[in-house]
């Protein structure tokens, strides 16, 4: 590629190249002679439109659950026990820090509810995935509900709770699913929308069925993966390269409603192939 030429049209930065013969032209974002342009920028001036009730009513919380600080810390709003979002190496491990809800019963008083599945018996290969709600929730600990760039803070647009892990069953995989459809049944037909967190790909079945079962409205799945997870078994039984083979025959989980992207390279088992046309 060759660069021909770069001029300023008005406040448009133009740059004109050619490629293979073919003259292209491309609008550079942001314009440097207008910073205040930006999406940045402009996602710097809506933080301001944000609330804080929320916020602050963590903060009242935490101080009224920890107690005070100790005198000599100058930021009246610590605690001396940690509670809440800060800091975020300590606390109790929930999703993002949000409250644990011990009685699920409680759950339809939140928006939405994380629960984990805690189950990687659905492995054809490397085990190991029964622990990834716990590194989720690990990791999610340093981050905020405050996205810069979106100008949205979760905590003040909606309400999250985590419900813990569903009792998954290591040595008997229906006997899980039936455990986690259970699970996500409950959680929604509260009303509370349910966040999974996994666990091998085989819980997709389980999930999709507890849905299904609290709704006569249609469902879709939208299945980002390299693999097409759609065969009907795998070594005799319901695998992680299974779960939405099962899941579009239940009745109101019609196949034309599962969306695929990405499915490719050298891991899609020729045995699911004629069930994705």
């Amino acid at each position: 590629m060759s660069f021909v030429a770069s001029k300023v049209l008005g406040k448009q930065l133009i740059s004109r190249s050619t490629f293979c013969g073919l003259g292209q032209i491309r609008f550079h974002h942001p314009d440097p002679f207008n910073p205040k342009a930006t999406k940045g920028w402009k996602a710097a001036l809506k933080e301001a439109e944000i609330p804080t009730t929320k916020a602050d009513e963590e903060t009242a919380h935490a101080l009224h659950m920890g107690l005070q600080g100790a005198s000599s810390i100058d930021d009246k709003t610590i605690p001396t026990f940690s509670r809440g979002e800060l800091p975020h190496f300590a606390g109790i491990n929930t999703f993002m820090k949000a409250p644990f809800v011990e009685d699920v019963r409680n759950v339809g008083g939140y928006d939405a509810t994380v629960v984990g599945v805690p189950f990687d018996g659905g492995c054809t290969y490397r085990a190991g995935t029964r622990f990834g709600p716990q590194g989720i929730r690990r990791i999610s600990a340093l981050y905020t509900p405050y996205n810069y760039e979106r100008g949205i803070d979760l905590r003040e647009q909606m309400s999250l709770c985590d419900a813990g892990d569903v009792f998954t069953i290591p040595a008997n995989i229906e006997k899980s699913f039936d455990q986690i459809s259970n699970a996500v049944a409950h959680i929604a037909s509260t009303g509370s929308m349910p966040i999974i967190l996994g666990g091998d790909h085989s819980i997709g079945f389980p999930t999709v069925r507890g849905l299904a079962s609290v709704t006569s409205k249609n469902i879709g799945i939208i299945h980002v993966d390299r693999h097409a997870d759609i065969q009907e078994k795998d070594l005799d039984e319901r695998m992680h390269t299974t779960p939405y083979f099962h899941a579009t025959n239940l009745p109101n989980v019609n196949p034309k409603n599962l969306v695929q992207i990405g499915i490719g390279g050298w891991q899609v088992p020729r045995p699911a192939v004629p069930n994705m046309v």
